[in-house]
């Protein structure tokens, strides 16, 4: 994947930065069984119609993709995928022992016809693999560690953690710097999530925030004061807290 700038013809793309997808399968519609509805949030209260989740509205339909990366297989890798709610890529595979299709978190240098292992225990450790993380060496490059029922770290695009040490609990470097303590029961995949280019897109005009559901963020100081406790002609006049009044400058945000 390559990234791509685009020419300043117009102002919504005079600094504008995409990524070539020509890699991706074009189709994202192949397999309608593995595609399902999106539900309409718009931010707002069905009885009253006023807002409840704040910078948030309808946006463009889309499909969401059945991702089913937490069971066991001995699958190939047929394609990757767009998705167009997550920022990773969508890893269409076959699995030799259902004899059926499910889709998966890519993974980085993972190409099609690429042989992935899920199981309890694996011989050998190639990327792709996932297994319990008591049976993976120390130093290991890992991403969606989880149970066997949801993901919990290291999900999103371009990020993957280190394994620094292992006992009946295992300890882990996520991509933050925090080191954080787990059972060795958990699962993890070998290498880092893909589209590690995210983080390098730029998209150039307000517009295409708004097709994907998410609305402006105003300054308190510029509302009324019914909207906000900055509000109104007195250029803040207090010490900065939420639009519900909480302090926000200077308190601390974790729990010891």
């Amino acid at each position: 994947m390559k990234l791509k700038k685009l020419l300043p013809v117009t102002n919504g793309t005079r600094h504008q930065i995409k990524l070539q997808k020509n890699l991706l399968v074009k189709k994202n519609r192949f397999l309608k069984s593995l595609l399902k509805k999106s539900k309409s949030n718009k931010g707002r209260s069905s009885q009253t119609g006023h807002i409840t989740v704040r910078h948030k509205s309808n946006g463009c339909k889309y499909k969401l993709h059945v991702l089913n990366s937490l069971s066991f297989f001995y699958a190939i890798n047929i394609c990757h995928m767009y998705s167009s709610t997550t920022n990773t890529f969508i890893a269409l595979n076959f699995d030799f022992l259902t004899k059926s299709f499910f889709k998966t978190i890519s993974t980085a240098n993972i190409f099609p016809g690429s042989f992935i292992i899920s199981n309890f225990k694996v011989k050998e450790n190639f990327i792709g693999y996932r297994t319990k993380l008591k049976y993976l060496p120390i130093g290991s490059v890992i991403h969606s560690i989880s149970l066997e029922n949801n993901i919990i770290f290291c999900s999103s695009a371009g990020t993957y953690a280190s394994l620094l040490e292992k006992n009946k609990n295992c300890k882990i470097r996520l991509p933050s710097g925090v080191i954080i303590t787990v059972p060795e029961n958990y699962f993890a995949v070998l290498g880092s999530v893909s589209n590690d280019l995210y983080k390098s897109l730029y998209i150039g005009k307000a517009g295409r925030n708004r097709l994907k559901g998410i609305r402006p963020s105003v300054r308190g100081v510029a509302m009324n004061p019914v909207d906000h406790p900055h509000g109104g002609r007195t250029n803040g006049g207090r010490p900065s807290v939420t639009p519900w009044g909480i302090p926000t400058k200077g308190k601390p945000t974790v729990k010891k």
